[in-house]
């Protein structure tokens, strides 16, 4: 039996993959429901009331479970926690999860690996054949401390819940990511005031072009990457123009070289003076914040749109091949551990445009390279080597991203694909069809939802 560690996006489809494949396996999941930081009920979630996907349903869902037809291009957060639930719900996974359950440690055994998980205070032992860790990235806040002591109030964005927070105060959010720049749109609207400290150039992209959104459009022919780079950052710019135009710094790398911030909305407030434009922060001193560039203001609430960092409480780091002076854990495919063969990290990818079906593809490999181990077959054999061979090795398509912490496990999305297609390709080769019962079973669970 495998043990899989969450219940959000990729842990659900993680469990359809090892469901699919006839896998036995227990789910944890430490919130009552299925969703993750899309459920913005889960205490642990990180979401805030007007949020939505930045990246447009259709290059986002599972393409075994598209999004209703009526929902919206980009939809609310709302929309896609009861998306979770359904799919759940149609592919049989609830019965499969232990919820309220929390993964406190995972060790090592000589075979397999022992899981002690709590459920209302009460502590249970695992024995299980391997583990999929699947909690995700985006949960545990990156504050930095400040240069100094601020005397009002002080929040990241993972705190942050609703534009009531900011009646009538004067805000400073500090970061531009995509979080970062919603909620900056959010308090024009509450706050007296609202000041964006980048420290750092960004491009911008409008989630609509032509009508339609816009990470839909392209791609039917394929350029050489300095090409791509060069023609998008023209259409970009003509498009919404140069960050500097807006009073921030432009990008001194080129595009896809890091994430780009989907919100043209922050651009608009910029443009109309009810957002400003403030450079790194050099000093806090009660109330007044100095700048890089000399200036100051004062404030009554800072919000750090800072980002999040990896964090995997229930498991010695050792254990994730993971140097201290790495950004994450050095695995093949970002999923693959050199050393431990039932060991898998789900879901540790970021790369433009992957969506969920790529990380579907991720999960189904994984369900592929179990199989042929309990078969013991030479294509496991094969793979394990590989494995070990390539760890280091990342697959950023030629681009030179920013060396950031959030950037240390990007990909380059065309290039992920298509080297997790060939390995499902060459594992599902003399694969031994499923047992009818097993199959039965899988076909019994799905008519059942």
């Amino acid at each position: 039996m495998y043990a899989i560690i969450g219940a959000g996006p990729m842990g659900l489809c993680t469990a359809r993959q090892l469901h699919k494949h006839g896998i036995d396996f227990v789910g944890f999941e430490q919130h009552c429901d299925v969703g993750g930081l899309w459920d913005i009920d889960n205490p642990h979630s990180t979401m805030y009331d007007s949020a939505h996907l930045i990246s447009s349903k259709g290059t986002t869902q599972f393409s075994e479970f598209p999004m209703r037809d009526e929902v919206a291009p980009y939809p609310h957060h709302s929309e896609m926690r009861r998306y979770f639930r359904d799919y759940a719900a149609h592919f049989g996974l609830y019965a499969h999860y232990q919820f309220n359950t929390r993964v406190v440690d995972i060790q090592r055994l000589n075979k397999g690996w022992k899981l002690i998980s709590e459920q209302h205070g009460v502590q249970r032992e695992w024995h299980v054949d391997g583990v999929l860790i699947a909690n995700g990235t985006l949960h545990t806040a990156n504050q930095p401390a400040l240069p100094g002591n601020f005397s009002g109030e002080l929040m990241h964005s993972s705190a942050y819940r609703s534009a009531a927070v900011f009646d009538g105060k004067r805000v400073l959010v500090i970061g531009c990511g995509n979080s970062a720049c919603d909620i900056a749109v959010d308090a024009v609207h509450r706050a007296a005031s609202v000041d964006l400290s980048v420290r750092r150039g960004y491009y911008f992209l409008p989630k609509f072009a032509l009508g339609r959104p816009i990470d839909t459009l392209g791609g039917a022919i394929k350029l050489p990457r300095p090409l791509k780079q060069w023609v998008d950052g023209l259409l970009v710019r003509a498009l919404v123009g140069k960050p500097s135009q807006y009073g921030l710094p432009d990008p001194d790398y080129k595009l896809y070289e890091s994430h780009p911030v989907m919100n043209s909305l922050v651009l608009h407030y910029l443009g109309h003076g009810d957002i400003k434009a403030r450079r790194d922060v050099a000093k806090v001193d009660g109330l007044q914040v100095t700048f890089s560039d000399g200036e100051q203001a004062e404030y009554d609430l800072i919000l750090q749109g800072t980002g999040y960092t990896l964090n995997y409480p229930f498991i010695d780091r050792a254990h994730l091949n993971w140097p201290s002076q790495a950004g994450a854990p050095q695995l093949y495919l970002n999923v693959f551990h050199p050393e431990y063969d039932n060991l898998f990290m789900m879901g540790m990818v970021e790369a433009s445009g992957l969506g969920w079906q790529g990380r579907d593809e991720q999960a189904e490999l994984v369900a592929l390279v179990i199989r042929q181990q309990q078969q013991g077959s030479v294509a496991a054999r094969d793979f394990r080597r590989l494995v070990q061979a390539r760890s280091a090795q990342r697959l950023d398509g030629g681009y030179s991203y920013l060396k950031l912490e959030r950037m240390a496990y990007y990909v380059h999305k065309d290039s992920y694909r298509a080297s997790v297609k060939q390995h499902i390709a060459e594992l599902q080769q003399n694969l031994p069809p499923l047992n009818s019962t097993t199959a039965q079973e899988n076909h019994d669970a799905c008519r059942q939802s």
